[in-house]
């Protein structure tokens, strides 16, 4: 890169993201079976309800004149109203019980946006933002554009534990630098990358401790709930929100992308009253409202009450691929005791466990036999934060939503033969 161009410190701590080399591979070998990309299945994309959605839109001079306008920095009413609904039927809440109001919900182009708005409303270069490792690492990789510490805490097949919480917390303390500590970050529902649904009891522990180990200044918890709808046996656990009674700690994120269509960006949160307006002024120095029309068939999906039919079609495609992922799984590496997974009840991954001498990242043996038997994983070194936990680089993340049971099976036996074929030969980390 030349001198000349003075780039921003924020702009040279960015880095770019590991899906993008992944995605890579995957234009660039179609042949590949990708268990990579958290794909949405393009066969469930909601096409016909768009188009009625816009249908009623465009059928109506006004309405359509006022779906290409600008919008408000917050967004639609009408859709604000609709998600507040649906969060406080989920939660079994009323809005008092709840003490929720629609002024405290923002729609965003994405719940990506959004994580990141919050990161620049509350987060100065140092200052430690908390998360399971391994974590999201598209988020992981945000936080560190924006100079914070991204702190790993130990985490298991129930999420993030509230023992390791408690551990990182009193360490910060004794050092002195638990004021810089601004966020504690959780996907509470079907987790990116482990499948892990965190329960009522330790959401109820971690908030505890946020509140507990508070000094000058609130530590949020931020609940990114974009998996909440894929949960496929009937099973749900209260949000963070609904323990957090005072309604100032817990930011809750949600994103139609997972549930609906990623096509339309539309992410939203809840947030504590105090940061209402501090979000909304950046957000009104960023784009001063988020696509309308996308609001605006999104409004009128709920509407007309098609949501609900889409998300049930989704959830029964989905259910057959998590199955069919689980029993390959058993099937292929059932027999092999040092190699375990995460059963998980919804979302769209699978992560698996290793012997600890594979080494699964990009550079590693692993990698490059997969893609010779014709299979992609996301490494799961990309998972792990840099401080905290230790990183573990025996891990990956299959992702099973744009592939068929058919072709999960056919991957899921070529990572085994690559196993296999990489244990035999003693091709392996030292």
């Amino acid at each position: 890169m030349s001198d000349r161009c003075r780039l921003s410190h924020r702009a040279r701590q960015a880095t770019d993201q590991p899906i993008s080399y992944l995605m890579g591979e995957t234009i660039a070998r179609p042949e590949l079976i990708s268990l990579a990309a958290g794909f949405v299945d393009p066969e469930t994309l909601p096409i016909d309800v768009v188009a009625e959605a816009t249908a009623e839109i465009f059928a109506d001079r006004e309405l359509a004149q006022a779906a290409l306008q600008y919008g408000t920095t917050p967004g639609e009413l009408e859709l604000r109203e609709a998600i507040l609904a649906r969060h406080l039927a989920a939660d079994a809440m009323t809005a008092g019980e709840a003490a929720i109001d629609v002024e405290q919900l923002v729609l965003t182009a994405g719940s990506n946006q959004l994580l990141h708005l919050i990161g620049e409303t509350l987060i100065d270069p140092g200052d430690i933002v908390i998360c399971a490792s391994p974590c999201y690492f598209v988020y992981v990789g945000t936080l560190q554009g924006l100079g914070a510490r991204v702190l790993g805490v130990a985490a298991d097949e129930q999420g993030l534990i509230p023992a390791a919480l408690e551990e990182s917390l009193q360490r910060l303390q004794a050092s002195g630098e638990l004021s810089r500590v601004k966020a504690i970050y959780v996907a509470s529902y079907y987790d990116n990358p482990t499948g892990a649904t965190i329960p009522a009891s330790r959401r109820q522990e971690i908030l505890e401790l946020a509140q507990r180990f508070r000094t000058d200044g609130v530590i949020h918890v931020i609940d990114d709930v974009a998996y909440r709808e894929l949960g496929y046996y009937g099973d749900d656990e209260p949000s963070f929100r609904s323990f957090d009674d005072a309604g100032e700690t817990v930011i809750h994120v949600g994103s139609f992308s997972k549930s609906f269509s990623p096509g339309l960006r539309i992410g939203w949160a809840i947030l504590p009253p105090p940061l209402v307006e501090p979000i909304g002024n950046q957000k009104g120095n960023m784009d001063f409202g988020s696509p309308r029309l996308n609001q605006r068939i999104m409004a009128t999906v709920f509407r007309r009450g098609l949501y609900d039919a889409h998300v049930a079609k989704i959830r029964a495609s989905y259910r057959v691929k998590l199955e069919a992922t689980l029993a390959a799984m058993e099937t292929h590496f059932g027999s092999l005791a040092e190699v375990d997974w995460i059963r998980a009840r919804g979302g769209l991954y699978t992560w698996v466990t290793l012997p600890d001498a594979i080494d699964t990242g990009s550079s590693g043996p692993l990698f490059a036999r997969a893609l010779d038997e014709g299979v992609l994983y996301v490494p799961g070194v990309h998972c792990y934060p840099q401080e905290g936990a230790p990183i573990r680089t025996n891990t990956l993340r299959l992702s099973f939503g744009v592939q068929s049971p058919e072709t999960i099976e056919q991957g899921v036996a070529a990572l085994a033969r690559a196993v296999a074929e990489v244990l035999a030969e003693g091709a392996i980390a030292p």
